[in-house]
C-alpha cells in the first residue's frame, strides 16, 4: 500500500495511472512504486486543476524524486501563486519561503535547468531583488564556476533588475578571474555587464545603432585589463577573444599588434608562447594586406602549433588566396 492510497487526506482522489500503451508496451519505463503512485495522484489533481496545499506538497514529493519534470515545476508555480491569492497572504514572503526551499534543491542538483526557470518565474513576480539572491548565486558558482544555468540566470537577473550600474558585478567577476584567469564564463559575464546593456531590449536601441556605440575610456581600461590577464597565461584563449571584441569596436586589431608579437618569437615560430597570439598576428597582417606574413603564421599554426585544426587554418589561408598546407614539417 502506498503513501497516498492509505491516506484519508487523499481518499477523495481517484488516481490516474501511467499509460504506456497497454500491458505489453514496447518500452515501458521502470518507475519505482513510490514515484508511480505519486504521479498517478498528481495526474488526477492536475486534471481537476486543483490548486491547494496538498497539491503543493505533492509537487514537492515528485520534484524530490524527479527534479527534471518541468510540467510539475510549472504546476507548482501556478499553485503557489493561486494559493497566495486565495489566502491573501504576503506575496513577497511566500516567494522568499519558496526560494529557501528551492535553494536546497538547487544545491543537490547543480545542473538542473528547470530549477532556474522556476526561480526566474518567482523573481519575475517581485519588484526588487531579494538581498539573499546574489550571495546564493555566488555559493552556486563556488560549487561549479562554469555552471551554464547559473550564469544564464545571473544575466537575466542583471537585465530584469537593471544591475548594470551597480558596483557588484564587475568586482565579483574580477574576484573569479583572480582565482582562475581561465574561467571563460567569468570573461563572458564581464563582457555582458559592460557591453550587454547596449543590446538590452529595454534600451530601445537597434543592433545597427549599438554597433556604433564606443566608449573610448571604457575600451582603454578593458584593453589594459585583458593584456594584463594575457601576460599571466598567454595560451589562455578567453582574454584573447575578449581583446579582439574590444578592438573590433574600434574597427581595427592593429593597435595591439606589437603586444601580440611579444608572444610569438621569431618568424619561424621559435620561442612562440601562444598560438592565439600567432592567430591574432595573422589577422593583423591580413588587415595590412601582408598576405605572405599572414600565410606563414597560418602555416605555423596548421603544421606546428595547432595541427588539430589544420582545416580551419587552411580555410583562413584560402580567404587570403593561398593554397592549403598538408600535415607534416614546415617548408623551409
Amino acid at each position: 500500500m502506498g503513501k497516498y492510497s492509505t491516506s484519508s487526506a487523499w481518499e477523495d482522489v481517484i488516481p490516474i495511472p501511467q499509460n504506456d500503451g497497454g500491458p505489453n508496451s514496447l518500452a515501458a519505463i521502470a518507475y519505482t512504486e513510490e514515484y508511480s503512485e505519486a504521479m498517478s495522484y498528481l495526474r488526477s489533481i492536475m486534471a481537476a486543476n486543483e490548486k491547494s496545499k496538498r497539491a503543493l506538497d505533492l509537487t514537492e514529493h515528485v520534484i524530490r524524486m524527479n527534479p527534471a519534470h518541468y510540467t510539475v515545476w510549472l504546476y507548482r508555480a501556478n499553485t503557489l501563486f493561486e494559493l497566495q491569492k486565495q489566502n491573501q497572504s504576503n506575496l513577497e514572503e511566500d516567494i522568499l519561503d519558496e526560494l529557501k526551499w528551492l535553494d536546497g534543491i538547487s544545491l543537490k542538483h547543480l545542473k538542473n535547468y528547470q530549477i532556474w526557470h522556476h526561480r526566474q518565474t518567482l523573481l519575475s513576480a517581485l519588484s526588487s531583488l531579494p538581498p539573499t539572491e546574489l550571495p546564493f548565486l555566488a555559493l552556486m558558482v563556488s560549487k561549479d564556476t562554469k555552471n551554464y544555468h547559473v550564469w544564464s540566470y545571473r544575466q537575466w537577473l542583471v537585465r530584469y533588475f537593471s544591475l548594470w550600474d551597480t558596483n557588484i558585478e564587475i568586482p565579483y567577476v574580477e574576484s573569479l578571474l583572480d582565482h582562475d584567469v581561465r574561467n571563460n564564463s567569468a570573461w563572458n559575464h564581464r563582457w555582458f555587464v559592460l557591453f550587454g546593456r547596449d543590446v538590452d531590449p529595454k534600451s530601445g536601441k537597434g543592433m545597427d545603432e549599438v554597433g556604433n556605440i564606443v566608449d573610448e575610456d571604457l575600451l582603454d581600461r578593458e584593453v589594459e585589463f585583458a593584456k594584463g590577464k594575457i601576460r599571466l597565461a598567454p595560451q589562455n584563449q578567453s582574454p584573447w577573444n575578449y581583446l579582439r571584441g574590444l578592438l573590433r569596436k574600434r574597427g581595427s586589431l592593429l593597435e595591439c599588434k606589437g603586444f601580440a608579437q611579444e608572444f610569438v618569437g621569431d618568424a619561424d615560430g621559435e620561442g612562440c608562447r601562444s598560438s592565439h597570439a600567432l592567430d591574432f598576428l595573422a589577422d593583423c597582417w591580413a588587415e595590412e594586406k601582408e598576405q605572405e606574413k599572414a600565410g606563414k603564421a597560418l602555416e605555423l599554426l596548421a603544421r606546428r602549433f595547432d595541427p588539430i585544426r589544420r582545416n580551419y587554418w587552411n580555410w583562413k589561408r584560402g580567404l587570403l588566396g593561398l593554397e592549403a598546407v598538408e600535415a607534416g614539417p614546415l617548408e623551409v
